[in-house]
């Protein structure tokens, strides 16, 4: 069905050498003194600047994962002509990018039809024998474009997954059931004013179905920075309670649109079912570079690095530049559970 099947045994051996390495790769700061929260913020960000390549106008809504023996990602970079694609790029350590000056050019799939006008917001993770990537594509409005790759160098896109509108498609890292599982936000075609998180399901990634509810925007009384649209933001990984999810969730505010990140747990064998859900928020626009930007007051989560016992969450900032946070998995998920709105 897919093309270069040749490649299965050495990324295979790939994932092994990461999930050995991964504890002593995982780019990381201790939370600093005397703070409190949760989670907190990396230093140094952003760690991705808006001109960090020479066409760009931003960077930001990216992706990554591991990779041989650092990581690799997919990078969200508006040019400065304002035309949105995504970029490969490299690291050591996580925090250093190298970033590839030119999109990725991608190869037919399981599909001749690769039409897009504009790609965005990707995401990225390692499913069985290959790394997926899905984003926001532009093909008559914005849906969800699936693409796959071994080595970050060739990229072979797929069916687009839904009809427009829709966007944050997120896939799980593993079949649930036996099928592909993504969480998606049914869209509009502009600014949308609302959005709740679904999931679909498929046995080829080329066909989806058994759509789904999820998470529904809150009430204002009872969480109101997450009461006007919500969607999936970081690939779901397992904790013993169930998959944790990092998500953005936005307000509509005097000041327009405020986005900001919160944790559900969804059941490990029906993630259909939310389990735990924050009423507080994790992290919301407070630093300078998440307040001042393109678009102001912007926490947007896209990737998560983690080791089973930490984690590193990188997010778009203002939608101008990528910021890293930190946190603790297991007080994390007590967090959650603590604070839960369900």
């Amino acid at each position: 069905m897919f093309a270069k099947i040749e490649w299965y045994s050495q990324a295979k051996n790939i994932k092994l050498f990461i999930m050995k390495s991964i504890k002593d790769i995982l780019p990381w700061e201790e939370r600093p003194v005397g703070c409190k929260d949760v989670m907190w913020r990396y230093s140094k960000n952003p760690i991705i600047d808006r001109y960090h390549i020479p066409t760009s106008n931003s960077i930001f809504n990216s992706a990554v994962v591991p990779f041989e023996d650092g990581f690799a990602g997919v990078f969200r970079c508006d040019n400065k002509a304002v035309q949105m694609n995504i970029f490969a790029g490299f690291s050591k350590d996580g925090i250093n990018w190298e970033i590839n000056h030119e999109p990725i050019k991608f190869e037919a799939g399981n599909t001749e039809m690769i039409d897009s006008e504009y790609k965005y917001d990707p995401r990225v993770t390692w499913i069985e024998d290959r790394y997926w990537i899905t984003w926001c594509n532009g093909y008559h409005g914005p849906t969800i474009g699936i693409a796959y790759t071994f080595d970050f160098k060739k990229f072979y896109q797929c069916e687009n997954a839904f009809l427009p509108f829709n966007r944050n498609g997120v896939l799980f890292p593993e079949k649930i059931n036996g099928k592909y599982a993504m969480l998606s936000r049914p869209s509009d075609n502009g600014h949308t004013p609302f959005g709740d998180i679904y999931i679909s399901f498929s046995p080829d990634m080329k066909y989806w179905g058994e759509h789904r509810c999820v998470m529904k925007v809150t009430p204002f009384p009872e969480s109101a920075w997450q009461c006007t649209k919500i969607g999936a933001g970081s690939v779901p990984f397992l904790t013993d309670e169930g998959w944790l999810l990092f998500y953005h969730g936005v307000i509509n505010t005097c000041n327009g649109f405020r986005y900001s990140m919160g944790a559900a747990i969804l059941d490990k064998d029906n993630p259909e079912k939310v389990l735990y859900r924050t009423r507080p928020y994790l992290l919301a626009p407070a630093a300078t570079y998440e307040l001042q930007g393109d678009v102001p007051n912007v926490v947007f989560p896209c990737a998560a690095l983690q080791d089973g016992e930490r984690v590193a969450v990188y997010y778009g900032a203002a939608d101008t530049v990528v910021g890293m946070a930190f946190g603790y998995i297991k007080e994390i998920v007590e967090f959650t559970k603590n604070n839960s709105i369900l």
